[in-house]
């Protein structure tokens, strides 16, 4: 068995506790559907909010839900400039057999829109990335020998 990250995300229509609520039960449901996720199985669930955010924990909807035995946290996401507004995010900590490639993540409502990133990653120089490897690993090795 191993432990899979299951991501999700939605938007709260208004920074109520309804609302989030709402919104967080609507997200964690799909995911619990799509996935085949049981209660018994979550190691632990990390919720953030963007900051406008703040009437009520999400991870409440979580015990809502069933979720009592399960280690539940709440943050605040980074502030990024024009990043997406009322934004509710989930990482479920989840232990099963399904390969990786097989977990369904969930972006609902406003959030949906945060899926396309994966499509607009920066390249990355790997030249350059392994001269700093390197570079770092010839300093490590000369400051153990004195």
């Amino acid at each position: 068995m191993h432990c899979r990250g299951v991501r999700g995300a939605t938007t709260a229509d208004a920074n109520t506790r309804e609302a989030i609520l709402k919104a967080t039960r609507e997200l964690l449901a799909l995911m619990i559907r799509r996935n085949g996720i049981k209660p018994e199985d979550v190691a632990s669930a990390i919720f953030t909010t963007t900051r406008d955010l703040n009437a009520e924990f999400p991870a409440l909807a979580a015990r809502q839900l069933g979720w009592f035995n399960v280690a539940l946290m709440c943050s605040h996401e980074l502030e990024v400039p024009n990043s997406l507004p009322r934004c509710i995010r989930v990482l479920v900590h989840w232990n099963t057999e399904k390969p990786a490639d097989q977990i369904v993540h969930i972006y609902i409502k406003g959030a949906s829109q945060l899926r396309p990133d994966l499509s607009e990653v920066p390249p990355v120089d790997h030249e350059e990335l392994e001269r700093c490897i390197r570079d770092h690993l010839s300093q490590e090795a000369k400051s153990s020998h004195p």
